[in-house]
């Protein structure tokens, strides 16, 4: 981001100084290696937990570790809280949620959010734009929504899309038994592969210039070898394999907003937060209302995702909200090269109590979903997609074969001599390790643009009138430099949190409202309570709010007014009652 500028769609976005002046002695305070974390190499739930705990010891002012529940297996949870505790406690700001990870398999998700931790706590004191922010903001990072199937992926056989739901027994066969029927690692590899057997009738045959590649023969014709499926076998005598894995439910459907049951949308779970991950997640949200801005990693397919995710919710989202929704969303295609800024529903699919479907439609917080890794970046063309003989040449040049397990015969108990080999779950979805650190790196540049967008609100011009002995017309403003407004559309529009309030303390308050500009003023006041104002719409984004009380007093009292909202710091000034 460059210092003091944020080119917006059609609007250079002005930022203010560093609230925290960035000075040689703060600088030498902070040891960019405090915390050594290599960014090519992926980490399990245990080492990651291992690495959030020297954060919060090696930045105990900075950093905050907060266990907010246990997963089913028994893993605990973490939450990182990272502020600057000298302009605020982390809940007197407004908050950045970030996490990823809600689907086992899809790992580097929680390398995106322990990059962002990392980065935020070597560069605060140091960079001037970290500075600025962790002193005006809040983050959360939860690196792993999933810890079982996290941990499950790194030490059980998968494939790359395997390990997907929680740990939840499930009977997927429906025959009364459950997680009966897993994928068998038959050669220990800890990667489930394929399984090939010769066959004169079969329907698929070799090529011929590179026998790792099956390909499918024209009909009618015989190929020679039949595909048996991935590793395992028939253990629960049922005549299939592999149809009822360990696991569970797809804990990105077992959120409250527009949850539909499992037999509508297979993974929903029993009922809303009926997971203890999910539930413990979203416990924590509700308990800070702070929260104003949700970032929510995935992968695959290098897309800035965000809501609704089914096509009857899209009136759900007002037109001030898609602006700043469109405004992040297309500034993160320039810093993210080959990701397309998308809307779940039509661009995607139809998802059903979907994590940032609950906090975008249930909460009123601007929430993305960030699905990691695309094919175009495999060569850094504009290419949808490489070519199969392009992908082996990533392979085999890149990746020096690492995702390949060489077809090797192998004795199976129901199939005889079998060829058992192929792509191995490192294969696809994850970034390779050597492009990790530019993966993390823009991801997290792209959600401190969305971060640095959440409200931040100051008083502006002031205006003290006396009217009469002893009465005074007091005008003020509340401006909010920042594109996301203090109350969403979709929260004021369904009455989600508390409004903002505006309040007078101090003399006899007569008479209070809003105007509608400081030119020809339309003076709007309220019926009741004229010294305590409910702003249910609270201060736009780039805008500001105009209010007006009719005081009471003497010359040389004073007054105080308050200004609070839940999604932005309360701000508070004093007037005193002389005529200017």
């Amino acid at each position: 981001m460059k210092r003091g500028t944020m080119m917006a769609a059609g609007a250079l976005v002005a930022l203010s100084g560093c609230g925290l002046a960035a000075t040689a002695a703060n600088a030498q305070a902070f040891n960019p290696n405090r915390v050594e974390v290599a960014w090519n190499r992926y980490y399990d739930y245990t080492e990651i937990v291992g690495l959030m705990q020297a954060f919060a010891r090696e930045y105990p002012d900075l950093v905050e570790l907060r266990q907010i529940g246990t997963s089913r297996e028994g893993r605990p949870m973490f939450v990182a809280i990272v502020t600057n505790p000298e302009t605020g406690a982390h809940d007197t700001k407004p908050a950045m949620w970030i996490d990823g990870n809600v689907h086992g398999n899809e790992i580097q998700a929680a390398e995106m959010v322990l990059y962002s931790l990392w980065y935020l706590t070597k560069e605060f004191g140091k960079t001037d734009d970290i500075t600025e922010l962790l002193s005006d903001y809040s983050v959360y990072l939860l690196p792993s929504q999933n810890p079982d199937g996290r941990q499950a992926w790194f030490d059980e056989g998968h494939t790359s899309s395997s390990s997907r739901g929680n740990r939840r027994p499930v009977d997927n066969d429906n025959d009364g038994l459950v997680d009966e029927d897993h994928y068998d690692d038959l050669d220990g590899d800890g990667s489930i592969t394929q399984m090939w057997k010769e066959d004169p009738s079969g329907e698929w045959r070799r090529n011929a210039d590179d026998p790792r590649i099956f390909e499918r023969v024209e009909p009618g014709q015989a190929g020679g070898w039949t595909f048996l499926g991935f590793e395992g076998i028939d253990n629960d005598g049922d005549g299939r394999i592999n149809e009822d894995p360990i696991g569970g439910d797809d804990m990105n459907r077992n959120w409250p907003s527009d949850w539909l049951p499992d037999y509508i949308q297979r993974g929903a779970g029993l009922y809303p937060f009926s997971n203890p991950e999910t539930r413990a997640i979203g416990e924590f949200i509700l308990a800070h209302p702070n929260i104003a801005g949700v970032q929510s990693f995935h992968n695959s397919g290098g897309m800035i995702l965000r809501g609704p995710g089914a096509s009857y919710l899209s009136g759900v989202y007002p037109p001030e909200d898609v602006r700043v929704y469109d405004e992040i969303g297309e500034i993160g295609e320039k810093l993210l090269p080959y990701y397309d800024y998308m809307i779940i529903y039509r661009d995607l699919y139809t998802v059903h109590g979907g994590f940032v479907n609950w906090t975008a439609e249930g909460l009123g917080v601007f929430s993305f979903t960030n699905e990691l890794w695309t094919a175009g970046k495999y060569f850094q063309r504009d290419v949808n997609r490489p070519s199969q003989e392009d992908q082996w040449l990533f392979r085999d040049r890149l990746q020096f074969g690492q995702v390949f397990k060489d077809f090797t015969e192998h004795e199976h108990p129901e199939h005889g001599t079998i060829l058992l080999g192929g792509l191995n779950k490192w294969s696809s979805r994850n970034t390779p390790t050597f492009m990790l650190e530019e993966e993390a790196h823009r991801n997290f540049g792209f959600t401190m643009l969305h971060a640095s967008s959440m409200p931040r609100l100051a008083f502006g011009r002031t205006e003290v009138v006396r009217l009469a002995d002893g009465l005074w017309q007091v005008t003020v403003e509340v401006a909010n430099d920042k594109p996301m407004p203090t109350r969403s559309g979709i929260a004021r529009r369904n009455d989600i949190g508390a409004p903002d309030v505006m309040t007078c303390e101090g003399g006899s308050v007569v008479a209070g409202g809003t105007v509608d500009g400081w030119v020809n003023p339309e003076f709007k006041p309220v019926r009741h309570e004229p010294s305590r104002l409910v702003v249910n719409g609270g201060v736009p984004g780039r805008d500001a709010r105009i209010f007006r009380f009719l005081v009471e007093g003497d010359a040389g009292d004073a007054l105080t007014l308050r200004y609070s909202a839940e999604k932005a710091k309360d701000i508070e000034t004093t007037v005193t009652l002389e005529a200017d």
